[in-house]
């Protein structure tokens, strides 16, 4: 679906054309929870905003017509361009409290996919409405790029730099940042210098921690991200697959955040389905999408509202530590928001793939 340039452009809550009532509980929970000054709440009633889940959403009000409620995330940080964006180390907050006090901790794959749901808006509307702030993100992106071309991971609270490479956020920056520049060529030889396995057909998370070598996201993320990345990435991730049951006592299979299989990431879960509906495998994502589906949670305090718990139970995230509190009982946004990705076929990387790359500079 496709906004025609020379017809009026939704701009409200128009999204009457979503006729699966599931899709329209979930959207009508994402419109019930956002805050009067636009932000969106991590998990229903809670307290902490995330970047990178208000990123999600504005990318799931663009992808349902709702221009408005998109706008009013994106207004929120831009006004704050001048006053967090640009002042001291730079970079937004990955972290902030519902009044929008942010907690200083300069995360640079939060910061990239709010570029990215920017250059989806510009791509959809046609508008450069929020230009400034893209310019200025890509800038503190760039900022972070080390001599052998990887991604130093942001800055702390206490504004000292986190003089590590995630391979999650230099994806991440490498779709966000618009074209492809030498900072793109340096950092693609960086990953198949660094973080590359050609047996595994796969991306590496932690080079030097073998426990936890491998991260699912990097799976469906590197597919989604790479024109014509191999599709035994995807394969490669059935070392994550597990079941656990839920919070209500159902028995759900899905995947892990990394190989110790404690738990079902419903969110890393929808990922994969979109990215196994991408490459062709329709069996394997209807399979798991119904396994998200059998965990669907209504809102018990919003009106005809709902969506899915971030995992099944409280095991572990990525590494050795227990999820929060809540985690597995409370309908969260990046869940509710990859599910409706995965159902909409809708790849929020796509104004990010049009990137000519070199052959000589691809390492898959």
């Amino acid at each position: 679906m496709l906004f025609c340039n020379s017809c009026e452009k939704p701009n409200s809550r128009n999204n009457l054309y979503r006729t699966d009532q599931r899709e329209k509980e979930i959207i009508s929970w994402f419109e019930q929870i956002q805050l009067p000054n636009g932000l969106m709440p991590s998990v229903e009633n809670g307290t902490v905003i995330s970047l990178y889940d208000n990123a999600l959403a504005a990318l799931v009000y663009i992808e349902n017509e709702d221009l408005a409620s998109a706008e009013q995330i994106f207004d929120f940080f831009d006004n704050k361009v001048d006053q967090e964006l640009t002042q001291g180390v730079g970079g937004f907050s990955q972290f902030r409290n519902p009044m929008g006090v942010p907690g200083n901790h300069r995360w640079m794959g939060d910061n990239a996919w709010l570029l990215i749901a920017i250059n989806h808006y510009h791509a959809r509307t046609g508008s450069k409405k929020y230009q400034h702030m893209a310019d200025e993100i890509e800038k503190w992106l760039l900022a972070l790029q080390d001599a052998d071309g990887g991604l130093f991971a942001g800055y702390d609270a206490q504004s000292k730099l986190l003089n590590y490479k995630v391979t999650e956020g230099m994806i991440d920056a490498f779709s966000a940042i618009p074209g492809y520049t030498p900072a793109h060529s340096m950092l693609l030889k960086f990953l198949k210098t660094d973080r590359w396995s050609a047996t595994n057909q796969s991306l590496i998370s932690w080079p030097d921690n073998p426990k936890y070598l491998y991260a699912l996201d990097l799976h469906p993320w590197s597919y989604l991200i790479f024109k014509d990345f191999p599709r035994e990435t995807l394969n490669a991730a059935d070392r994550y697959i597990n079941t656990q049951q839920s919070a209500s006592g159902t028995a759900v299979t899905g995947y892990c955040f990394d190989e110790d299989k404690d738990a079902v990431w419903l969110e890393g879960t929808a990922q994969m389905c979109l990215a196994l509906g991408r490459a062709g495998l329709n069996a394997q994502k209807d399979f798991y999408l119904k396994q998200i589906d059998s965990t669907y949670q209504r809102s018990a305090i919003l009106a005809n509202a709902g969506g899915f718990s971030y995992a099944t139970n409280r095991g572990t995230g990525y590494g050795a530590d227990l999820l929060w509190e809540g985690a597995d009982t409370k309908p969260c946004v990046s869940s509710a928001a990859w599910y409706l990705f995965a159902k909409w076929n809708f790849n929020p990387f796509e104004a990010g793939r049009g990137k000519d790359i070199p052959a000589i500079d691809r390492f898959w």
